[in-house]
């Protein structure tokens, strides 16, 4: 039983190590670049290593994509668990835009193999359109409720209204910066959230006129 046992966490590290390492590379050098040679190589582990837990270098990818968005989120929902409530939205949002930030930087690998796979054929190469969809899906719904939730004095209606039609803009904007960043490391990802708090809070306080009489002309 013991030796069972031990067996089961031995296989549990050498996934783990793996999923690790092919995380990092996958982020470096694309899912194509990433060879099973080069894996065995940075783990120490044989490539029927890989097979045996993933089953194919497609599944590996799979599973790399599933964990960073499980830990990306989870991480997401605990840095912003303790929100600002009474603030005006610019306020709110850059709060909320810098704790995004902040567990971003924290996990760089998952969002630039994400925008690699986005940006390029090898999701569909590798089978995991549909990871990159629901992390994509799940992203936005995140930003919506961050943003529902800075207008939220303005009511439950005009708050989701202004949310649901800025949630594409701030997630492009976040995309964006983060792209900027690997070009220009040296200008860091804060302030750049400010600018886009204050912009998602400028639009949404600019339709603010208009949603408040659209309501009031259906009451």
């Amino acid at each position: 039983m013991d030796g069972e046992k031990n067996g089961n966490r031995r296989g549990r590290r050498s996934r783990d190590e793996i999923l690790d390492v092919a995380s990092r590379i996958m982020a470096e050098r694309g899912y194509a670049a990433t060879s099973l040679s080069v894996l065995s190589k940075e783990t120490g582990l044989p490539k029927s290593a890989v097979y045996h837990h993933f089953r194919s270098k497609a599944g590996l990818l799979s599973a790399v994509m599933a964990r960073g968005a499980y830990e990306f989120f989870a991480a997401m929902r605990e840095a912003q668990a303790d929100g600002p409530v009474g603030d005006a939205p610019r306020e709110r949002l850059t709060w909320c835009l810098q704790r995004t930030g902040e567990v971003f930087l924290a996990r760089p690998e998952f969002l630039r193999l994400h925008l690699l796979l986005v940006m390029s054929a090898e999701a569909a190469e590798a089978k995991v359109e549909a990871i990159i969809e629901e992390v994509r899906r799940d992203g936005r719904a995140h930003m919506n409720r961050m943003i529902a939730a800075s207008f939220a004095p303005e009511g439950p209606e005009i708050a989701q209204a202004v949310a649901d039609e800025l949630d594409y803009f701030a997630i492009a904007g976040f995309d964006g910066a983060f792209v900027a960043l690997q070009a220009e490391p040296g200008r860091g990802l804060a302030d750049q959230m400010t600018l886009l708090a204050e912009a998602i809070a400028a639009l949404g306080e600019a339709r603010l006129a208009g949603l408040r009489a659209a309501v009031a002309a259906r009451s």
